[in-house]
């Protein structure tokens, strides 16, 4: 009993008398500190007692930030299925405008008493959007996984495809046939993957003695109709090729070249990014950067079971090799 108390303790930073007040059901203590309590017996593998065990299952957040960009719902389809593999049930939180935010969703969570929590996306990914539910979590020592690219200060382990490369394998590509006004199209300034993708196309073009022009930068949201309005002002600015922050931008770009009066790609090449669901069969088939998901969501399982076993894995990001598919939708500079 002193050894689980002392554990424990350590575990939440708090005295073993406010352990031992918790496990015997007494008051005086929050509801903060009663909850990080028994979070940190289940992390640790101590059995609960009788009184406060109740029908406790075996249950693990999957937090969406959407369902319409294709690549979320493959990612949960992989991530779900090897959780339940794994004997745990996933609850799906998935999230939609003016709708239920993050933050609820972690209230609602921690509420079933979840053993964990992966997100597949979300505000740790942008650096003006709140943050404070990160915190608790990791005030509580809840197991937690993020996939994709977070902002500095957010200590959980992350899965992420390496958005540097990503758009430099896509630039380079695009250089090599013949384009020089290459414009990028990217999610919102302060998202870090786009920040990261900024960063690996400007070094690129600076290595390939073409300096990034600002007026090929457009930022926008990850919708094909951002995508659309994003490439009109590329295309008016000049640009003959655009490299795309996703599929569904890259889509948008498509259209917008149609409505120019380009034709893709003799006229303008067009790259995305995911290589989400039907990309082979969009006109033309889109070349694009594919993130290797399923390596991502075997790793964002590991990574949590880990930590729900006990292990000390918070603090690392692992960047995963993204790969260049080469469709239809690039060709060589036209003239």
């Amino acid at each position: 009993m002193s050894k689980r108390l002392a554990d424990v303790a350590r575990k939440v930073g708090v005295s073993e008398a406010t352990v031992s007040r918790v496990l015997n059901d007494k008051p005086g203590v929050s509801d903060a500190t009663r909850q990080a309590v028994l979070t940190a017996l289940d992390v640790l593998g101590y059995e609960r007692p009788t009184q406060l065990r109740g029908a406790r299952a075996r249950l693990v957040g999957l937090v969406l930030p959407e369902l319409t960009n294709p690549i979320f719902p493959a990612l949960a389809e992989i991530v779900g299925g090897g959780l339940t593999q794994s004997g745990y049930t996933p609850l799906l939180c998935t999230q939609n405008a003016g709708g239920i935010t993050e933050s609820d969703y972690v209230d609602l969570l921690l509420q079933q008493q979840v053993s964990g929590v992966i997100f597949l996306g979300g505000n740790y990914s942008q650096t003006n959007s709140p943050h404070e539910h990160y915190q608790r979590l990791s005030r509580l020592n809840l197991p937690t996984v993020l996939v994709n690219a977070r902002m500095d200060g957010l200590d959980f382990a992350t899965v992420s495809t390496d958005d540097t490369t990503a758009a430099e394998q896509a630039v380079r590509h695009l250089h090599q046939l013949g384009h020089r006004r290459i414009g990028l199209l990217l999610g919102p300034s302060d998202h870090v993957p786009s920040q990261r993708k900024l960063a690996g196309a400007r070094r690129v073009l600076v290595d390939l003695g073409a300096p990034l022009d600002d007026a090929l930068v457009v930022r926008g949201l990850y919708t094909l109709e951002s995508g659309q309005a994003g490439a009109t002002r590329l295309i008016a600015a000049g640009a003959t090729a655009i490299v795309c922050a996703s599929d569904l931008l890259a889509l948008g770009a498509v259209r917008a070249a149609r409505r120019a009066g380009r034709r893709v790609p003799d006229e303008i090449s067009v790259v995305g990014y995911d290589d989400s669901a039907l990309m082979s069969c969009t006109e033309p088939p889109l070349t694009t950067v594919r993130q290797p998901i399923d390596a991502m969501g075997r790793t964002a399982i590991e990574l949590l079971l880990a930590q729900i076993n006990g292990g000390a894995t918070t603090g690392v990001e692992l960047l995963f090799e993204p790969e260049l598919v080469l469709r239809a939708s690039t060709a060589p500079l036209a003239g």
